[in-house]
Formats: structure tokens, sequence, C-alpha cells
């Protein structure tokens, strides 16, 4: 059944809706209204300024949002270091994370916390940077309900089963988002993240040797093994979005209509035909991408949140109080 873009986003408004009902999540726009109100000014100038300095890290702090909501939740876990090498960020899964996107909330919670010491969260510095850095490529500008807390859980083993793969089929990405309360919809829209970014070869080499995978434009394919002869070294990297790399826009679907996506985790959202009308749909208007974008954004970033007494504003966002 087609989902437009009214049901698409109406899904995501109620799930808000009730989650705040539920007592999940009471999370507010204005939360630091009167605690540190320049908090959302401070985090814009860094993220202005490390793009600035690298814009790879607009990609980098939307992976590790992603990656950090999808294990304990909008947490910030994902940021703890340990010597022993057992926290989230040691994960196989969490390996290809650059360090960009850590870096920058770093620095943003540094300027934070010498104006407004121990108020703001890590995870709620996380949340305001990948809106910002989303902006910053062109793409939706979106109000951000703050408010988390960061997490005291942070193991490598926990990690397991909670980020989507590349090789995932249609069915495996469902049930990996459905875990966080996130719908079909929800997942293709945010699968549009991967109009910006690059990936290492070895994410999609499994489609090109020993069989190039026939969902793949071959035109395309033949490039990316230009770009990635097989046993490629593993550092190196091609655009998810071959045509607007350095764009948030809603190419990234006109390209699986093309048989340009990437990863069998992208092909699979059109040539499914379950969810081939919602890639048509944003592949063919912008505004219906971006609106269920930003709902399914601001879905995402309630998931497993702490909040009142849960968890602890850290000091230093690699360590536990």
């Amino acid at each position: 059944m087609e989902v437009s873009r009214r049901s698409c986003v109406l899904y995501s408004l109620i799930m808000v809706v009730v989650l705040g009902k539920t007592g999940k999540s009471h999370l507010t726009e204005n939360f630091y209204a009167k605690t540190c109100p320049m908090v959302e000014t401070l985090v814009k100038k860094e993220v202005d300024k490390k793009v600035n300095q690298e814009f790879a890290v607009i990609a980098d702090t939307l992976r590790l949002f992603f990656h950090d909501c999808f294990v304990e939740g909008c947490d910030a876990s994902i940021m703890i270091e340990s010597k022993k090498g057992d926290t989230e960020k040691n994960a196989s899964d969490n390996l290809s994370l650059d360090d960009d996107g850590i870096d920058l909330v770093i620095k943003a919670k540094k300027a934070v916390e010498s104006v407004c010491p121990g108020v703001v969260s890590c995870a709620d510095i996380l949340v305001i940077a990948t809106r910002d850095c989303v902006a910053r490529a062109g793409g939706p500008r979106y109000n951000v309900d703050l408010g988390r807390r960061d997490g005291l859980i942070s193991k490598a083993s926990r990690v397991t089963g909670n980020i989507p793969k590349p090789t995932f089929s249609l069915n495996q990405i469902k049930k990996t988002f459905a875990m966080k309360n996130l719908s079909q919809c929800d997942m293709i829209a945010l699968s549009g993240a991967h109009t910006v970014g690059v990936s290492r070869c070895k994410s999609f080499a499994n489609r090109l040797y020993s069989r190039v995978d026939p969902l793949l434009n071959l035109t395309y394919a033949k490039q990316l093994m230009a770009t990635c002869p097989k046993n490629a070294n593993s550092t190196i990297t091609v655009d998810m979005d071959p045509n607007t790399p350095n764009i948030f826009d809603n190419v990234y679907y006109k390209n699986l209509m093309a048989g340009k996506g990437l990863f069998t985790s992208d092909v699979v959202l059109y040539s499914d035909l379950s969810s081939r009308k919602v890639v048509k749909k944003f592949a063919n208007n912008q505004d219906d991408f971006n609106a269920a974008f930003i709902s399914a954004m601001r879905k995402l970033s309630r998931v497993g949140v702490k909040i009142g007494n849960q968890g602890e504003i850290r000091r230093d966002c690699t360590t536990f109080n």
C-alpha cells in the first residue's frame, strides 16, 4: 500500500505524542531557555567552524548520531572511551566511524561548558550538532527537543544486532528499525542520509565480485570496480551519492531508481515493491522527503532517552563522571 507524505509524517507525529503521554520521554524545545539559552548558538558556531575545516564531518556526525541512538538510545554512550577497548565505540560495527563527529561534539561541549557548566548533556549537543550538519549540507533545518541526559552504560557487547548492516535485506532492515519503534516510512526517509558521505570498498564489494549484482547499473558497477579493485586497500572510499555527494537532497532516491544504490540495503528499497512507491515519492518531491526526514529524525532522537534523575550530565563526553 502506498504511504503518502501525510500518512508517513502523521504516523511519526502520533508516536511522538504517545511517547510523551506515556512518560517515556519528556523533552521540550525550550528545555534550556533559562539555564543555557545560548546552547544552540554555541553549538552551531562550532559546527560551522568544523565544517569549514572538514566537510566530511557532516556525514560523520550523522552516522555518530544514528549509531548512538540505535544501541542504548540517544544518550551519547557511543562516545565513551575505555583503555580496555570494550565500549560501544570499540564494537566491530562502529570501527568504521571517523573521529571528526566525536571531535565536533567534544569541542561544542567545551564551548557550552565555558558558559553553562554542568547543564547541557553530550547527548543533547550531539542531537543539535546533527541537525546543524544536515542544514549546512543544504538539508532541512528543524527544531529539536532537548532535555536528554547522558547514559551510564557503554558496552561493545550490546552493539551486536542493533546496527543495520549494508548487506541487509529489506525485511532485516525493517526488523532492526522496528525494534526502535521506527516504521518502514521512517526507515526509508532516514536512509536518505546516504545522500552525503563516503563508504569503504569492503562495504559493497559483495555486489561486485565475483558476480556483479544484476540490480546494479552496469556502468556504475564498472566505475566502482575501477575505484575499488578486488582486494582493494581498506582505506579506499567512494561517494555514496555519485551525483551530488556534498548536497543533502533527494538525489539518493533518484539514484536508487537508476540502479545506483551503493549498498544492498539501499537497492532493496526500490527493488522491493512494498517500499518502491515511497522511494518514487521522495525522488519526485524534495519537500516530501524533507518532511518525512524531519519527522523520522525527531522520532529517532527520542529513542531510549534518559531524563530527570536518569543518567548524568557528563563533564567530559568521553568518560563517565
